[in-house]
């Protein structure tokens, strides 16, 4: 069993992950990017998997099975002894309150039996400074609380606060509830408390996944993937991470360790373009806010690929020595030194994350001609750049190139820019848009495609294959059954096909040849076999990849294509994406059916 069998529990302000044993095992506060408070994902100083985690205990466990509630962020594990067992409901809580969004930085726990006479242990153990600094203790008749240098921790629970202080084994002969957040007296008792927080919380997500357009086939998978990709939103800025958690390599000890814990503009644009296809569109408003201040107070001249979620533009990658790492493999990071390249498609990302915000009349405020203004900037620069070396949305460390991709979504920057202006009655600046969009796509036509490899190929001029070209149609530059692009997929297939999996790139990069295989390639090579008429063989595909997710429906940035084990951030935006689009391209329609 993958390592990764987590279930991620998140309100959209913060996110934590428990294992299949119950064990909360990774919660960075106040923010995504913030300081693990729980950590033992990636191991802890003093060798002790029970530091650095939130753990409640069955004696002699046995057995355990774990489980949403149907169509929500709460979750459920059982765990099973010889004596009994129990039920772990954990959640975030998130729902309406005072015409508001109540989404606070408190983890709600609540323990029940549920046969026999089982005994628990219950172990808080949050640790400070990635793992380096212990918390000073101290606690009332209900609460204990946790205090650290720039943040105190307060657990309010039902159970005898001597028996969690000591890690006591005790009889579970009624619920215990367990409230852990901010330095602050609950209103009401926890029970009532803990109850209505779960209760509220249910509903919310209930109702939230009520109003997605789901395709015909696929539901469940797709309503899993929704879920998952709102949890990995930060509501009070708008920004997406590309991940919850740093650190979790990409193949093992390979030191393709990285934190994902930031807004990636692209990784962005598709999780936005993902949920827009099942009409939550509230993400995008979010989004498109984000957008215009991203623009606003990005330099001219250069647009990084990366924020933090609260629009820092400095993300100064660190190696933290403190955590072992993920299975001891080491290092881990903070920070990510992508925030100081040059990846020229991230103006394509941009307008294309923009783009749907101006035609859209379900939106509370449409987009206009002061925001065109703004993205025209970025066009420019787009036009610019477009034939210019960059590091590529691969994020090479030690070469440039003059990357198809990045080309690509300079010329979807210009395509849609011209459409957007059409639409806003700009005929000159939409003619002078199409007329820059068709010199890109010249211009890659000609540098881009390989006639020795009948296929485009990575970089103007370049000899090597990679998946990246695939989104040639996704963005509509070509069309599908042009012969160059079938030839182009069908050479992808041969070489960076490893089964139902499909690996980057042929060259090797900073780190040598991957081993393991990109998840959303996979899901980009299914869509483009699709396009090009090959749509039995795409479903295959799409439902083997279906059955590499984890117990729980989730999937991280890479699989071994040898053995299926899963590796890489967790839960991975760009991987979950594949999932909606893959379901949306290949269901049946509604109409065929009813």
């Amino acid at each position: 069993m993958s390592n990764l069998e987590l279930g991620i529990i998140g309100n959209c302000s913060f996110g934590a992950m428990v294992n299949d044993q119950g064990r909360i095992v990774w919660c960075c506060l106040p923010r995504f990017d913030g300081d693990p408070v729980f950590h033992s994902l990636l191991g802890s100083a003093d060798g002790d998997a029970r530091t650095g985690a939130f753990t409640i205990e069955i004696d002699g466990l046995k057995e355990s099975e774990q489980r949403y509630v149907e169509n929500t962020a709460v979750l459920k594990t059982v765990l099973h002894s010889a004596s009994g067992s129990i039920e772990i409901t954990d959640c975030a809580p998130r729902f309406y309150w005072r015409d508001r969004i109540f989404r606070p930085h408190t983890l709600v726990r609540r323990i029940a039996p549920i046969s026999g006479n089982p005994r628990i242990r219950i172990r808080l153990r949050p640790q400070f400074d990635y793992g380096s600094l212990a918390p000073t203790i101290t606690h009332g008749s209900n609460h204990i609380r946790y205090v650290g240098p720039n943040l105190t921790l307060r657990l309010t629970a039902d159970a005898p606060i001597d028996f969690i202080l000591n890690e006591t084994l005790f009889n579970l002969e009624e619920p215990v509830n367990c409230i852990l957040g901010p330095d602050e007296t609950l209103a009401e008792g926890v029970g009532d408390t803990a109850r209505m927080f779960e209760e509220r919380t249910v509903h919310y997500w209930q109702s939230w996944c009520r109003r997605l357009a789901l395709p015909f086939e696929y539901q469940e998978a797709v309503i899993r993937a929704a879920i998952t990709l709102k949890l990995c939103t930060y509501e009070q800025t708008g920004a997406i991470v590309a991940a919850m958690t740093t650190s979790i390599p990409e193949a093992p000890d390979s030191g393709r360790n990285w934190d994902y814990r930031y807004c990636w503009l692209r990784d962005a644009f598709f999780v936005v373009r993902a949920l827009n296809s099942l009409a939550a569109v509230k993400t995008m408003e979010n989004y498109f806010r984000w957008l215009m201040n991203v623009v606003t107070c990005g330099d001219e001249e250069h647009l990084q690929p990366l924020f933090g979620v609260g629009l820092e533009r400095v993300l100064t990658e660190r190696t933290i020595t403190s955590l072992p790492g993920y299975r001891g493999m080491g290092p881990v990071r903070i920070g990510n030194q992508a925030f100081e390249h040059f990846q020229h498609d991230v103006y394509g990302n941009v307008i294309l994350g923009a783009t749907q915000a101006f035609f859209d009349k379900r939106l509370f405020r449409i987009a206009g001609l002061d925001e065109f203004r703004r993205l025209e900037v970025l066009g420019e620069q787009a036009v610019r750049l477009y034939d210019q070396p960059d590091a590529g949305m691969w994020e090479l460390r030690s070469r440039s190139r003059v990357h198809t991709s990045s080309s690509l979504m300079c010329w979807a920057a210009c395509d849609r820019l011209a459409d957007i202006a059409a639409h806003l009655g700009e005929a000159d600046r939409a003619k002078y848009w199409h007329t820059s969009a068709a010199k890109i796509k010249a211009k890659i036509l000609k540098e881009a495609w390989s006639d020795d490899r009948k296929a485009f190929v990575e970089s103007f001029g370049g000899q090597h294959l990679d998946a990246s070209v695939l989104l040639m149609a996704e963005v509509g530059f070509i069309d599908p059954t042009d012969p160059r692009f079938v030839s182009t997929v069908e050479q992808l297939d041969k070489l960076l096909g490893r089964g139902l999996h499909m690996m980057r790139y042929e060259a090797a990069d900073d780190f040598g040849l991957p081993t393991t295989a990109f998840n959303i390639c996979s899901f980009w090579r299914l869509d483009a076999l699709a396009r090009i008429g090959r749509k039995e063989e795409a479903r295959e595909i799409f439902e083997a990849m279906l059955e590499i997710r984890t117990n729980l429906g989730l999937l991280p940035e890479d699989t071994n294509p040898e053995n299926g084990e899963l590796w890489g951030n967790f839960p991975q935006t760009y991987s979950m994406v594949g999932i909606i689009n893959g379901a949306v391209r290949l269901s049946k329609p509604w109409e065929t059916v009813i």
